[in-house]
């Protein structure tokens, strides 16, 4: 009988947005966080991602910075421009570690910074503590 009237976190079959130009990442990383009980979309650039999210409203994006036709800086700032996505949590999940581009995610609000390479078991408790915000 214990137990029966626990709420149910926020990241139960919580959806997450990869965005990634490299496959092999964004397969591995939708395993984990299927592992995890996340449901999971994907993409492989900027423009791909911002279709997407707009069609189906992820609760969480990762987002790489350096992809071909539309960065994730610039996938960011159409995300903040856009009424049904601007608060959607953001982690830049990249390699780069520049301060410039830092500052320039910085600006648009996002929910953390993470450099590749990066632990899993990190970023699963990351995207886990930001949804529970939410």
């Amino acid at each position: 009988m214990l137990g029966l009237f626990k709420t149910k976190k926020k990241t139960s079959n919580a959806t997450v947005l990869v965005v990634d130009d490299e496959a092999d990442l964004r397969c591995t990383i939708e395993t984990r966080l299927k592992w995890n009980k996340f449901n999971v979309l994907t993409a492989s650039n900027g423009q791909e991602g911002l279709e997407l999210a707009a069609a189906e409203k992820p609760d969480l994006i990762l987002l790489d910075n350096n992809m071909p036709v539309m960065t994730g800086i610039e996938m960011l700032s159409h995300l903040r421009e856009n009424p049904d996505l601007k608060k959607t949590p953001v982690i830049m999940l990249t390699a780069v570690c520049d301060p410039q581009d830092i500052a320039a995610a910085s600006s648009y609000e996002v929910a953390d910074y993470v450099t590749k390479p990066f632990d899993f078991a990190d970023l699963i408790t990351k995207i886990t503590q930001i949804l529970d915000k939410k």
